[in-house]
C-alpha cells in the first residue's frame, strides 16, 4: 500500500500484523517478568473497558440489525477507543495522576493483539461493522492476479454493508443510445429515401 493506492494485498496485511505480533509478544513477555507487581483488577479493567465501550455496543447491533447498516455512532466509538492515540492519552494521564503501574500493560497488550492476532484494525463507514468479503475488493485481487484472504465467519443473507451506497449500474451503451435517443436512428433510416426521391423526381419527368 502507498499513498496512492491505500488498500492492503492479503500479503502486506500479513506483513502489517507481524509488527503488532512484536508487540504483542513484548507486552506479554513484560507481564510475565513483573506479573507479582501487577495490580490485577486494575489490568483487568484496563483490559475490558476498551471492547465494553468500544466494541460490544456495536456488535450487538450488528447482529440485531440482519445486514442492514447500522449507526455510524458505533464505528466511532470503535475507532476513537482502540486509537493508539487515545489510548496513550490515557496512559500518559493515569501516569500523571495516579502514577506509572505495571497495569497499563493491559492496554498495549490489548491493541496490539487486536491487531497482531485478529487482524482488527479502524473501521470505515463504507463497509460492514464485522468482517464479511466485499465482491468489490475480491473483483480488485482477481485484476491483480493475488489470492483471496482466507473467508471469515460473519456473513449474512443478503451481504451486509456499510453507509455509502454502491453506484449505480451504468447501463451499455449501445443499449442506452437505441433506448434514449432513436431521433437520430429515424433520421439515418429516412435520409436516404428523401435522397433517392429527389434524385428520381427529374428521372420521370418528360424532358423538354
Amino acid at each position: 500500500m502507498d499513498q496512492a493506492n491505500p488498500f492492503e494485498t492479503p500479503r502486506t496485511f500479513a506483513l502489517h500484523r507481524a509488527e503488532y505480533l512484536v508487540a504483542f509478544a513484548a507486552s506479554t513477555a513484560a507481564i510475565i517478568v513483573n506479573f507479582g507487581d501487577i495490580r490485577w483488577p486494575v489490568w483487568i479493567a484496563l483490559f475490558l473497558y476498551i471492547d465494553v465501550i468500544g466494541y460490544l455496543p456495536g456488535a450487538i447491533a450488528f447482529k440485531r440489525a440482519g445486514g442492514r447498516p447500522i449507526p455510524k455512532a458505533y464505528y466511532v466509538l470503535y475507532n476513537v477507543m482502540h486509537s493508539l492515540i487515545t489510548q496513550g492519552a490515557v496512559v500518559a494521564l493515569w501516569c500523571w495522576t495516579i502514577g506509572p503501574e505495571w497495569a497499563l500493560l493491559a492496554i498495549p497488550w490489548h491493541l496490539s493483539g487486536d491487531r497482531g492476532l485478529f487482524g482488527n484494525f479502524m473501521k470505515s463507514f463504507a463497509l460492514p461493522y464485522e468482517p464479511v468479503a466485499q465482491k468489490g475488493y475480491l473483483r480488485l485481487l482477481d485484476d491483480l492476479r493475488l489470492p483471496h484472504p482466507k473467508p471469515v465467519s460473519h456473513t449474512f443473507d443478503p451481504e451486509p454493508v456499510g453507509h455509502i451506497p454502491p453506484a449505480p449500474a451504468r447501463p451499455a451503451e449501445t443499449a442506452a443510445t437505441g433506448a434514449h435517443n432513436p431521433a437520430p436512428a429515424a433520421a439515418a433510416g429516412h435520409a436516404p429515401s428523401a435522397r433517392h426521391a429527389e434524385s428520381a423526381e427529374p428521372a420521370g419527368q418528360p424532358v423538354s
